[in-house]
Formats: C-alpha cells, sequence, structure tokens
C-alpha cells in the first residue's frame, strides 16, 4: 500500500466526541473519492469503534482519551482507533455477535458485527492499557 496522505486525531472520551470523530474520518475519506454509501459506511464502523471504547474501555466514566489514525492509499483507507483502558480480556469471544459484557442497559453486542458488516476487514489487538481497532474500507 503507497501512502497518499495520513492525519491523527486525539479526542477525549466522551460522548458527544463520538459524533465529531465519525465526521472527521469521512471528510478525510473524501480524498480518494468514494461513494456515498462507502462514505456512510465508515461513518458507521467509527462511531461503533469510538462508541465501544467510551463504554467498554473506560467503563463509561467520560474520561479517558481515543487516539484515532487515519492514513489512506489510492483504493482504500485504513483507520486505527485506539484506546488506552481496560483492554479487552478474550477478543475472539467478544467479536461474537450479541457477546457483551454490559449487564442491562441498552448494550446489544453487535458492535465488532457492525464494523465487519462496514468494513472490508477488521482486525483487534488488546491488553490490558491499550486496546487497537483497525479497520480497512477499500474503494471501487
Amino acid at each position: 500500500m503507497t501512502t497518499t496522505n495520513s492525519m491523527k486525531l486525539t479526542i477525549e472520551a466522551k460522548s458527544q466526541n463520538e459524533s465529531f470523530a465519525r465526521s472527521v474520518v469521512a471528510a478525510f475519506f473524501v480524498q480518494i473519492n468514494p461513494t456515498l454509501e462507502q462514505v456512510e459506511d465508515i461513518k458507521t464502523a467509527v462511531s461503533e469503534a469510538v462508541t465501544n471504547c467510551i463504554v467498554h474501555a473506560y467503563d463509561g466514566a467520560q474520561q479517558g482519551t481515543i487516539e484515532i489514525t487515519c492514513t489512506l492509499s489510492e483504493k482504500s483507507m485504513t483507520v486505527e482507533i485506539r484506546d488506552f483502558g481496560k483492554g479487552i480480556e478474550n477478543v475472539e469471544q467478544a467479536m461474537k455477535p450479541f457477546f457483551t459484557t454490559v449487564s442491562g442497559g441498552d448494550r446489544s453486542g453487535m458492535g465488532f458485527t457492525v464494523m465487519q458488516a462496514f468494513c472490508d476487514s477488521v482486525n483487534v489487538t488488546s491488553k490490558q492499557g491499550l486496546t487497537t481497532v483497525k479497520l480497512v474500507k477499500k474503494v471501487a
């Protein structure tokens, strides 16, 4: 992959920053001329990833930071979303549909499933203090 451009955004893990993050990523993505549907896809996936950081990594405490790095090539964008929270104990289990560690509330356990549906690839690495979700979205 030949890099054509990249950017990095750091936000606080606050719910009001989720829509800002997805808008910034979408605005960056338009440089490689994606379709409107592809832009909406990446916005949805980024929204899910950032929400996961806020709700799970930091237990909804509205504190901590989230780093988002976007790298463009001629035909794709890679988005890495990092948090420095508690980590995911079992990534494989966490990526299964309907799995959630939050009891009660309105969490469906579909975050990773949604990311996988809207991206060409999703890769998750996690340990205490660092979780990285890597999303790749290709343009035709």
